[in-house]
């Protein structure tokens, strides 16, 4: 099954950063949250990728065409211009990168690439999220249920804290960032049938609005609900806490 991941989009919220390189190569841990999504699905036994391009598309493209670089030490001979590759690691990976586009809308994307998904159920996520979703039971979960489309949901995390105070002004407690009750967001990480595709109009479609929308008016769309942790990287705090769970060596992400 293939994974397609939206990874042209021109993150303007994290400017800082995506001046110069786009969203999805913004590093973790010194390698960039594409890496860290894509070994989720690699951990899983899913390793045939397909990546929609756009913003500074050509980026992504070298980092794979020189992934066995970036991956080993090496010996330059800057005499004779060879290389010599010592210690030399890469993944069992399959990537076909794909422009669709430099303002391609997300479905729009999703369709330039119909041709390289086939007539087979796919995956679908976006560039700039991560967490310890189950794929395996995401997958099992989507077969189980007979609709055209998976949604992966979670609990929206608030960014404030949240006292409970009595009518004497003590703290009963205290929950640094709490869940929501009852609302439910989309966190990616959809299992999709083929037939989605003819949901999408044109390039300027977005999937999160009359594609998903139609399918959930049909009863064709149904949520596989994740608990754990999930955390897209929308702004430059964002990219701190990830970054300081990961050095910290507490990123729930890294299944690997």
């Amino acid at each position: 099954m293939k994974v397609v991941i939206l990874a042209g989009g021109y993150g303007t919220r994290l400017e800082e950063e995506t001046t110069r390189i786009p969203k999805p190569m913004i590093q973790i841990g010194r390698k960039p949250i594409l890496w860290h999504i894509m070994k989720i699905y690699s951990y899983y036994g899913y390793n045939d990728f397909i990546i929609c391009l756009g913003y500074k598309g050509y980026i992504i493209k070298e980092y794979f065409i020189n992934y066995h670089k970036h991956m080993s030490d090496m010996t330059i001979d800057l005499s004779s211009g060879n290389i010599e590759i010592h210690n030399s690691y890469t993944e069992n990976w399959k990537v076909t990168l794909v422009d669709t586009g430099l303002n391609t809308m997300t479905g729009g994307r999703i369709k330039k690439v119909k041709k390289y998904i086939g007539n087979e159920t796919f995956m679908l996520t976006y560039g700039d999220g991560v967490g310890d979703v189950n794929i395996k039971k995401l997958v099992e979960f989507h077969r189980s249920h007979g609709r055209l489309a998976t949604i992966t949901v979670t609990q929206p995390i608030g960014r404030f804290g949240v006292l409970d105070i009595d009518n004497n002004n003590v703290v009963n407690s205290f929950i640094e960032k709490p869940k929501s009750d009852k609302s439910k967001i989309n966190a990616g990480f959809f299992v999709l049938e083929p037939e989605v595709i003819d949901y999408i109009d044109d390039k300027h479609t977005a999937w999160e609005n009359g594609p998903l929308e139609k399918l959930a008016r049909e009863k064709n769309l149904k949520a596989y609900q994740h608990n754990g942790f999930w955390k897209p990287m929308d702004t430059l705090r964002d990219k701190h806490e990830l970054e300081n769970l990961w050095n910290l060596k507490k990123a729930p992400w890294k299944i690997w």
